[in-house]
């Protein structure tokens, strides 16, 4: 087992070891459970979360990428229009098959 020497403000320590009473353990063990449940999978909240902290922990969690914005409301009414015009697929089936 390794020890770890944590700097911290007073109060925060202070706030750590009320914590730690009221849980009934000792601050080592508040600790050690409190950064498990920070780095273990097994304890995100739902299975979402664990699989993405899963990923996350192999490199394989893929960022976000740049937002991109909708099409104009205009240029998508006239590429409606554009597809909408020609031969319908069934009747080239239907061509196809005579």
């Amino acid at each position: 087992m390794t020890q770890v020497t944590w700097r911290a403000p007073d109060e925060l320590v202070e706030r750590i070891r009320q914590v730690a009473s009221r849980h009934g353990c000792s601050v080592n063990e508040y600790l050690t459970r409190l950064a498990q449940a920070a780095t273990d999978p097994a304890f995100a909240g739902d299975d979402v979360d664990r699989l993405r902290e899963r990923l996350a922990l192999a490199g394989l969690l893929a960022e976000p990428g740049r937002r991109r914005s909708r099409p104009d409301r205009a240029a998508v009414a006239r590429a409606r229009k554009a597809a909408g015009q020609g031969t319908p697929l069934s009747d080239l089936v239907v061509r196809e098959r005579g």
